[in-house]
């Protein structure tokens, strides 16, 4: 039944005698990622109302109307209520330019703390450990305020009975909290480099790209020893991983892809098969 009222509407809005491209409920709902129910809240309250109907009732959005819900879903994502929203966008004294100007500087904010933060969790989880010395004040002190101890409860989970974890654990034991802040810091550097590289265009297996390969590797061995075939295991988690793959692909877009070919074909050039690479 669903099916044929679906068809139905299709049917109806491809011959809008307007001419214009207008859109189903259900296919605005997919194509902006917002319930079918969400878009009947926002009708029945006055914030959002499709421009049209079909002759059966069925609601049908334009471009107008879809731009206007991308609006709304900013100023919510902000966290303004649905009746600031309505007032923002309807009220004429408001300079909307001027407004979403504003709050685009607060959201590139938050990105940036945002973007600190999953740095942290990539440091922790290459790392394998956390330096249980440090005091939860100093942990949120150095990683962010949103640092949470189930990264080291997840990794000690995962690699716990491995000799990499021992061995991290005993090096992390000697570290004091300006290790740990100095470590972070180049860190964050190394991240940039690799992705001013990835965005200059610099080839995998070159010789730049081979130097990025190394300090990244470098940068694990901070930890525990670290062969070119473990670091291809890594390289290949972060393509495989949501979580390192958002992270590296939110510094430069592609650079999940690019980091795991750099470390894949530098690994090559050092007699390790990246294919078949092991966790020896």
């Amino acid at each position: 039944m669903r099916d044929a009222e679906a068809m139905t509407q299709e049917h109806e809005a491809s011959e809008n005698p307007a001419g214009d491209e207008l859109l189903t409920v259900g296919t605005a709902s997919s194509l902006i990622g917002v319930s079918v129910r969400t878009l009947h809240h926002w009708d029945h309250i006055g914030l959002v109302g499709p421009s049209g109907r079909t002759s059966t009732g069925y609601r049908l959005y334009s471009a107008d109307d879809v731009a206007r819900i991308h609006r709304v879903l900013i100023y919510r994502e902000l966290g303004f209520s649905l009746t600031e929203v309505g007032k923002i966008l309807d009220d004429p004294s408001v300079n909307e330019s001027a407004h979403l100007e504003k709050q685009r500087k607060l959201l590139a904010e938050r990105i940036d703390h945002l973007q600190q933060m999953v740095c942290a969790v990539d440091q922790m989880m290459e790392a394998r450990a956390v330096n249980k010395k440090l005091t939860p004040q100093e942990q949120s002190e150095i990683f962010g305020q949103d640092w949470n101890p189930e990264y080291q409860r997840e990794a000690e989970e995962r690699w716990g009975d491995t000799h990499q974890w021992e061995q991290s654990q005993q090096r992390a034991a000697g570290m004091s909290k300006d290790d740990w802040q100095r470590t972070k810091a180049q860190s964050d550097q190394l991240n940039q480099e690799l992705a001013q590289a990835a965005r200059d265009g610099i080839e995998p297996g070159s010789e730049q790209a081979n130097q990025l390969a190394e300090q990244h590797r470098a940068s694990i061995g901070q930890f525990y020893d670290c062969t070119h075939s473990m670091q291809v295991c890594l390289a290949t988690m972060y393509t495989q991983d949501p979580r390192f793959t958002e992270y590296y692909d939110t510094l430069e877009p592609g650079l999940a892809d690019w980091l795991y070919r750099a470390v894949a074909e530098n690994a090559r050039a050092n007699g390790v098969d990246p294919d078949n690479a092991t966790w020896e």
